[in-house]
Parts: structure tokens; C-alpha cells; sequence
């Protein structure tokens, strides 16, 4: 491109730097010209790490917003802000890439979705682990009708001792919840897109924070704080679509299982079936015989962009600037996000009132 696309960065943060600003570092057709964090210390050492030439600095995101010059913003603040932000974001004028999970809420999501339909603006929320190479494999295969009617499925993101201890992490105010919501999401939204299902009829859900006071972890990270442990540990659903189809939903930061297994699906379809157990596997039934097949993702496989590295995070940004540059759309739709987050939020309602939440598609 002649010219840079100028974008802003509203929280700088671990997700911004660790994800979003590597990203993009590695795009020379982006220029980040602005970054904004309520801790003005961290937006300007982010800036000078990331940032170009003359870079501005903010605390109060509306202000960065002003600037005309900027044509896209990275919202990597913490979720319960994201509503409120990529809404205000959109109505000024600005393409929106914002953090997983969508929002807290599902109304604060629509909400989201319909600002981006008004304003004419590209939306679009951060599971990158849809790019993987596992995961666009077997969503080729799903597309493909290898797998027939998938009518059962397991979305797991189980951690055994691997508690976030930094940032807000711990804090239910500001996240909305824990491993379900932060870890979670990611497994939900890889299953929902595999199957290409967006309606949930009913939902069940339990959580428990059964380990969150407890000392001397064993935490990959260190200890954690027990007085700001404020979420669950663990979180469980069960999701009923319209189609009869069925999802268990397993999470957890803390629990004593002895694999972990994070961002993961399992599928069950009528031709076929698929797992992401350590590699991807899929399994079927060919002359008479059982048969599980395991793709070499060794051997190369399709090159999206050119120049590009195989790394989900700057496959999702390509993506999404491609969206905005050519006026395409763009790869995860907030109308699917928010439903990600509808089945988040009725899990945390049955775990609390101990029913099932019933969900209306109409």
C-alpha cells in the first residue's frame, strides 16, 4: 500500500503487547500512531516499544478517538469496557478489532453488533485460535460435509493449575467471571463456528470456586491472592440447540485433572467424528473397519497472505484489515461472537439460580 492504515491502541496491557501490537509489528502497511491506557506509564512504554515516530499518548480513550488521522482501534482493555468503548469507537468513525470475549453481557454485545449495522463500520472479536492450522483444517473438513450432521460436541479449555495472577484477572467486576469466561470463550467459539450453529435453545450450568482459597498452589504462575480471588475456578455447561444438537462446555483455571487441554473441540457428526486431544484426529468408519486419520501439519499448507508467518494472531489481523481495506467481511462476525457470549452469560444465570436458562431466538 502507498500509505499506512493509522491505527489506535486503547488498553496496553499483556494482550495488547503480548498479541495484538506483535501482530501488528509484523504488518508494514500498519501504523500504530496512538495508545491509550489509564496507567499513562504503560501506554508510553508501550508506545515506545511499538509505536511510530511521534506517537501520542493517552489516558481517556475519547480524546485518542478525536483524531481523525486514525482509521482502525485495537480494544484490548479489560471486558467489562469493551461494550461501551468499541461503541463509542464505531459511531466516531472507526473500524473496531476488539479482545475476546465480545462483552460481558449478551445485551451489551447486541448492543455492539447493531452499532457496527448503524454506523456501516467493521467489527470483528479476537479468537484467534480459529487460525490455527488444526483449526482451519478441520473446519475445511466440516465445510466439506466429512463429518455429516454434527449433532454433539465438547468445547474444552481445562487448565490443572494455571491461574492468571496479574492484571484484573481476578477480579468478577471487571472480567464479568473467570476461566469460563476468559478461557472458555475460545473453546465455545471454536465449536460454534465448526458447526456452523448459532441458535441455543436451553442451557444448564454449575461453577465452583472449590480451590480459590486455598494456599501453596502449585500455580504455573505463582500463588495467587486469595482475598482477590473473587471468581470461579471452574465452570460447566450444558447447551441443548435448536436442532436438538448438543455442546458440553468445560473450563477451568484450577482443578484436579491430570491433562489439561485448552482451546479445544470435540466433534460428533453422522459420518464422522474429530478431536483436538493433543493433535487433531479424525475419526470414521472406511471399508468396514474403524479408521482415525492425523493431518501432517509439518508439510506446509495454504499460504493466506504473502510473506506471512503461520503465527493465528497476525493471521486474524490480516484478516480483519483485509475486511477493511476491500470491503469484505470480515472473518469472525460480531452476530456470531454474541452468541458466544449469550451462552456464557446463561451459564453463570443457571449456576447462580440453579434452573435452566431458556433462550428465545425470535
Amino acid at each position: 500500500m502507498s500509505e499506512k492504515i493509522k491505527i489506535g491502541i486503547i488498553g496496553c496491557g499483556g494482550i495488547a503487547n503480548g498479541k495484538h501490537l506483535r501482530a501488528i509489528s509484523n504488518i508494514d502497511f500498519l501504523e500504530p500512531v496512538a495508545f491509550c491506557d489509564i496507567i499513562e506509564e504503560r501506554a508510553v512504554k508501550t508506545a515506545e516499544k511499538y509505536g511510530s515516530e511521534n506517537a501520542r499518548i493517552y489516558t481517556d480513550y475519547k480524546e485518542l478517538l478525536k483524531d481523525e488521522s486514525i482509521v482502525a482501534v485495537h480494544v484490548c482493555t479489560p471486558n467489562r469496557s469493551h461494550s461501551f468503548i468499541t461503541i463509542d469507537a464505531l459511531e466516531a468513525g472507526k473500524h473496531v478489532l476488539c479482545e475476546k470475549p465480545m462483552a460481558k453481557t449478551y445485551a451489551e454485545a447486541k448492543a455492539m453488533y447493531e452499532a457496527s449495522v448503524r454506523t456501516g463500520k467493521k467489527l470483528s472479536i479476537g479468537y484467534q485460535s480459529r487460525w490455527r492450522d488444526d483449526s482451519l483444517y478441520l473446519k475445511q473438513c466440516c465445510e466439506n460435509g466429512e463429518l455429516g450432521e454434527i449433532y454433539y460436541a465438547r468445547a474444552l479449555a481445562i487448565r490443572r493449575r494455571a491461574v492468571p495472577t496479574w492484571g484484573v484477572f481476578l477480579n468478577e467486576y471487571e472480567q464479568g467471571g473467570g476461566p469460563l469466561i476468559d478461557i472458555g470463550t475460545h473453546a465455545l467459539d471454536l465449536t460454534l463456528w465448526m458447526m456452523d450453529n448459532y441458535k441455543p435453545k436451553m442451557v444448564v450450568g454449575t461453577k465452583y470456586k472449590k480451590l480459590g482459597d486455598q494456599k501453596n498452589t502449585a500455580n504455573a504462575w505463582g500463588d495467587w491472592d486469595p482475598e482477590k480471588y473473587t471468581v470461579e475456578d471452574s465452570a460447566f455447561g450444558f447447551v441443548v440447540m435448536e436442532n436438538g444438537a448438543t455442546i458440553s462446555v468445560e473450563s477451568s483455571w484450577a482443578i484436579n485433572i491430570a491433562d489439561p487441554i485448552e482451546a479445544s473441540t470435540l466433534l460428533a457428526g453422522t459420518k464422522g467424528g474429530a478431536d483436538m486431544f493433543q493433535d487433531l484426529r479424525l475419526n470414521y468408519v472406511k471399508n468396514g473397519r474403524q479408521v482415525i486419520e492425523k493431518p501432517n501439519f509439518d508439510a506446509g499448507g495454504v499460504a493466506f497472505y504473502d510473506g506471512c508467518s503461520d503465527d493465528p494472531a497476525e493471521l486474524e489481523c490480516r484478516a480483519f484489515y483485509d475486511a477493511v481495506i476491500n470491503d469484505k467481511e470480515v472473518s469472525t462476525k460480531p452476530e456470531q461472537a454474541m452468541v458466544v457470549t449469550q451462552i456464557l452469560e446463561a451459564i453463570y444465570e443457571s449456576a447462580k439460580t440453579g434452573q435452566p436458562v431458556y433462550i428465545n431466538n425470535d
